[in-house]
C-alpha cells in the first residue's frame, strides 16, 4: 500500500503529529503542578481547621459550620487527587503520542507506509486518552472549586455577622 502523500510528503503533517502532543504534554504538566499545589493547600486548610477547632469556638453554630467545612475540605482533597490522576494520565498519554508520532515519522521517511499508518492510529489513540484525562481532571477540579467557594461564602457570612458594617466603615467597593 503506497504512503498517503498528505501525511507522508508534507513536513508540516509530520510536525503536527509530533508538536501537538508535545504542546499538550506541557499543558498537562502545568495542570498537574497547579493541581498538586491545590492539593497541598487543601491539606493546609485541613490543619488550619483542626487548629481552630482545638482552640475552641464561641457557639454551636460556628462548631457546626467548621465540621461541615472539614467534610468539604476532605471531599475537595479527594476530588483534587482524582484531578491529579487525570492530569497524570493525560501527561503519559501525550508523551506516548509524541513518541509514537516520532516513530511514525521515521517509518514514513523509511517508506514503511504500513508501520507509519499504524503509528498514526496508535498516536491518535494515545492523544484521545490524553484528552480524556484532561477532561476528567478539569471536571474534578471544577467540583473541588465549588466546594472551596461554599466554604468561602460561609466564612464571609460569619465575618459579616461578627463584624457588622458600621457607619464609619469605609467600603472598598
Amino acid at each position: 500500500m503506497p504512503a498517503d502523500p498528505s501525511l507522508m510528503a508534507s513536513p508540516f503533517a509530520a510536525l503536527s503529529f509530533i508538536a501537538a502532543p508535545a504542546v499538550l504534554t506541557n499543558a498537562a504538566s502545568v495542570l498537574a503542578m497547579s493541581t498538586s499545589n491545590r492539593f497541598l493547600r487543601a491539606s493546609d486548610r485541613m490543619r488550619a481547621l483542626a487548629d481552630r477547632l482545638d482552640r475552641g469556638v464561641d457557639s454551636e453554630a460556628t462548631l457546626a459550620m467548621f465540621r461541615v467545612q472539614v467534610g468539604r475540605v476532605e471531599r475537595q482533597a479527594v476530588l483534587l487527587l482524582h484531578g491529579l490522576v487525570g492530569a497524570y494520565i493525560a501527561l503519559g498519554s501525550f508523551a506516548g503520542a509524541s513518541f509514537v508520532s516520532i516513530c511514525g515519522a521515521t517509518l514514513g521517511a523509511a517508506s514503511l507506509a504500513g508501520g507509519a499508518h499504524m503509528a498514526i492510529i496508535v498516536a491518535l489513540l494515545f492523544g484521545f486518552g490524553g484528552v480524556c484525562g484532561l477532561v476528567y481532571s478539569s471536571f474534578n477540579l471544577f467540583r473541588a472549586t465549588r466546594l472551596s467557594m461554599l466554604n468561602i461564602v460561609e466564612e464571609a457570612a460569619l465575618i459579616r455577622s461578627r463584624h457588622p458594617k458600621s457607619e464609619r466603615a469605609i467600603d472598598p467597593g
